[in-house]
């Protein structure tokens, strides 16, 4: 099998680097790992057993590393999560979105036996009338005014266009919910190391989460077994915002929307922060993914439910310590 990795220096993407190379280790039949990302250094030890190029998703030059190196899996893991202060919406949709279009092209056209992406429970939306529990059939209606959530749809619609034009193409979707580990550092995160946590009135900011070490795990299993599909990847349950704040021993301050709203709108507008009025749906109506086909059809359960997966990331932080984590484990 020769398999080529896009995003590889990011946070997922080196892991599975490593991951793969100790599976490599143990197979007698060696396999040929081709990792790329646009960071002119990997973030991995690459060497003998990793073949290291640094690309653009958007270039001509994926067409080639496909072609030379006779790939026939892909690992599409290169997009933009959390956008850099001088990032812009259309910078983030030719990589997200055209840049996916030009892997799934060269694909295509150097006969790619099998594609696996991740895509995101953003993919899903925040909309008051979301389902408590979202499952794979839910129609795909990220927010247009949320670059991630809106990218991610696309791409999906993309991937439903080329599966049934090109169905020999092999598709494994993974539809991710809140990533934690020992080094995640993001929007996210940002909010548990606040002295308040902050709310929407009206809401409880249900939040799931899923491990890094599970996600890692489903990508090799992507990878290297013959299922096909698309699924949700989260652990059991979900955390709403006073449960995290019970955990943090923290306040929960709940704001009414409207003066969320105008206090990002502002805020945004005066380049004091990156982020939007938009995030209030992101923090009011958080999509809380069912990882029911997970288990039973693709056949891997997260080793750590969204509760145990929490602890441990704030355990690893030093946020608790291990006797509050044990405490709260129950």
């Amino acid at each position: 099998m020769n398999i080529f990795i896009t995003g590889a220096s990011g946070y997922i993407g080196h892991l599975l680097v490593n991951r793969l190379i100790e599976l490599n280790r143990e197979r007698k039949e060696k396999w040929k790992i081709v990792a790329a990302d646009i960071r002119d250094t990997p973030t991995f030890q690459a060497g003998e057993e990793v073949e290291y190029v640094q690309l653009d998703v958007r270039s001509d030059q994926v067409e080639e590393v496909i072609r030379t190196n006779h790939i026939d899996t892909v690992v599409h893991l290169a997009t933009i999560v959390t956008p850099g202060k001088k990032s812009n919406r259309e910078f983030e949709y030719s990589v997200d979105v055209k840049g996916t279009e030009n892997v799934l092209r060269a694909c295509v056209k150097h006969h790619v036996k099998r594609f696996v992406i991740t895509s995101s429970g953003a993919a899903y939306g925040y909309y008051p009338d979301n389902p408590e529990w979202i499952t794979e059939d839910q129609a795909l209606r990220g927010n247009e005014e949320f670059s991630y959530a809106y990218h991610k749809r696309l791409v999906e619609e993309m991937l439903a266009s080329y599966s049934e034009e090109y169905p020999e193409l092999e598709q494994v979707i993974f539809r991710i919910g809140t990533i934690l580990g020992e080094t995640v550092n993001n929007q996210i995160t940002a909010l548990f190391e606040k002295k308040v946590m902050l709310g929407i009135a009206g809401s409880d900011s249900p939040f799931v989460f899923i491990w890094d070490q599970d996600v890692v795990e489903c990508l090799v299993q992507g990878i290297t077994e013959e299922k096909t599909g698309i699924f949700n990847v989260a652990g059991d349950g979900k955390l709403t915002i006073d449960e995290i704040g019970a955990i943090l021993n923290k306040k929960v301050l709940r704001l009414p929307a409207w003066l969320v709203k105008t206090g990002l709108f502002v805020l945004k507008r005066l380049s004091l922060t990156q982020y939007g009025e938009e995030q209030v749906n992101f923090l009011r109506y958080r999509p809380v993914l069912d990882n029911k086909k997970l288990k039973t059809e693709f056949g891997y359960t997260p080793r750590l439910t969204s509760r145990e997966v929490f602890l441990y990331y704030l355990e690893k932080k030093g946020l608790i310590n291990a006797q509050e984590a044990k405490r709260f484990t129950a």
